[in-house]
């Protein structure tokens, strides 16, 4: 492995050399087992005699740090002994103010539970797993130079069509090839939009209830939050303050009540966003999964002034770790975006964009995403039955036809439920976790996405038990 020793004063070399490397066993950069590199091979590099760095080993070896192996080398001691390294000095720095105010990141599915009802999981034990390694295999081999070399910051160009064409197909979202920017996830696209679009001290509304992590990255950009209620058909519009630079909506599943933003509230929206030269953040996140009714049209679909932009992104859909979302927006911002997107990251990772772009393409994904609709329904309906069934007096369930988690009201204090969930090993959300008005809003949310069916009905009935 490479080691950095430092001698440049050429004094006490063998000393310096012994120094370093064990400082190194010490603090656990080195770890029992390790291989130091060959003396003659760290003298050239070091620019000193093999005698000097074999005395150095040596010396290690007395002291029981390292032992050598004939014919193999020089290896850290299973006896060598750890320990922290002194606190460093504390430094004067300080991250701007805002950054006080932004919680730390949740972790949240890292961490186990018996019955994990938390939202926004996929089911990753049913993700096509050879397909995909296939795919990425069959990129890797063939070697294709945009695939393996800095790549364009608006996305490989194969799955920017493929995404163009999914979505004309599936959402009625109009939109070629040069509309789409691919981005690392949903919250990628947001913070893009948000880059381009707002100023600091610029007015960005939110729904409240709303997905906290998007309002926590407008505040950073140094926007100020409106936030603004929603009702059994959306975003209230007529409370959204005048002067808004932008609004952001999860208009098909509102996060986290579940319901759809009716027709009409639509319209008015967007009107609105005209009148007051105004952008709409459409969040799309996981629309593919509609059980009941008609798809209602995409806000994106309906604006016939490149008003809205639209979000969407693979990660509830396939898997997460992929990390792969997009953003379609008007043409006067797509310059705009494409310097963003290459100054935050350059661009997203060029084999998993091909993999994708051939899983769209060979029709993987519609075959998946049917498949999971139907495994879907069947936990969303389970989940309500159970609510409706053995909860009746205690939650309501709200309306909700789509995506992965439904919501219920609860005439009694959520917390203390969530709580004692938690201890009885099971995990959920209660709605008060995404307001600033918690004691005013009274419920549950129950995801559904990586709970096996068979397991609903048990982590439910224990549920159940501590209410």
């Amino acid at each position: 492995m490479e080691l950095h020793i430092d001698v440049s004063d050429g004094r006490e070399l063998r000393e310096k050399i012994s120094r370093q490397i064990r400082a190194s066993i010490l603090d656990g950069r080195l770890r029992e087992g390790d291989a130091l590199p060959p003396s003659r091979e760290l003298a050239q590099r070091l620019a000193v005699s093999r005698n000097t760095v074999t005395a150095a080993y040596e010396l290690l070896a007395a002291e029981g740090f390292v032992h050598a192996k004939a014919g193999a080398g020089t290896f850290v001691s299973s006896g060598a002994r750890r320990v922290e390294r002194p606190p460093a000095e504390v430094s004067e720095l300080r991250p701007a103010e805002v950054w006080d105010s932004v919680p730390d990141p949740p972790l949240r599915f890292a961490v186990e539970a018996e019955f994990d009802f938390r939202a926004g999981a996929p089911d990753v034990r049913l993700f096509p797993f050879e397909t995909w390694r296939r795919l990425v295999t069959e990129q890797l081999r063939g070697s294709r130079p945009e695939v393996l070399t800095y790549g364009d910051p608006r996305g490989h160009a194969g799955l920017r069509a493929e995404i163009a064409r999914q979505l004309s197909l599936s959402r009625n979202v109009r939109a070629g090839p040069e509309d789409v920017l691919v981005t690392n996830g949903s919250q990628q696209a947001l913070d893009l939009a948000a880059r381009v679009l707002l100023c600091p001290g610029d007015v960005v509304a939110v729904e409240d209830p709303g997905y906290p992590p998007p309002r926590q990255l407008f505040t950073t950009l140094g926007a100020r939050l409106a936030a603004v209620p929603v009702d059994g058909e959306g975003i209230v519009v007529d409370r959204i303050p005048a002067g808004c630079r932008l609004v952001y909506v999860t208009p098909s599943h509102q996060f986290p009540l579940g319901t759809s933003m009716s027709p009409a509230r639509r319209v008015a929206l967007i009107e609105w966003a005209k009148r007051n030269d105004a952008a709409i953040l459409e969040d799309d996140y996981d629309t593919e999964f509609r059980y009941t009714g008609r798809p209602l049209e995409p806000l994106h679909s309906l604006d016939n002034a490149g008003r809205v932009l639209y979000v969407g992104s693979f990660s509830k859909v396939l898997l997460p770790a992929l990390r792969l979302g997009f953003l379609i927006a008007p043409p006067g911002l797509r310059e705009a975006l494409g310097k963003a997107k290459y100054l935050t990251d350059w661009h997203s990772a060029s084999v998993g964009q091909a993999a994708l772009a051939r899983f769209l393409a060979e029709g993987g994904f519609a075959r998946y995403v049917r498949k999971m609709r139907r495994e879907y329904r069947k936990r969303h309906d389970l989940v309500r039955r159970i609510l409706e069934e053995d909860f009746a007096g205690l939650l309501e369930p709200l309306p909700s036809d789509a995506g992965l988690h439904l919501s219920a009201y609860s005439s009694i204090d959520a917390r203390p439920v969530v709580r004692a969930a938690r201890r009885a090993g099971v995990r959920l959300y209660a709605l008060g976790d995404f307001t600033e008005r918690r004691d005013s809003l009274q419920g549950l949310v129950f995801g559904f996405g990586s709970v096996p069916l068979e397991d609903i009905g048990p982590g439910l009935r224990r549920l159940r038990g501590v209410m």
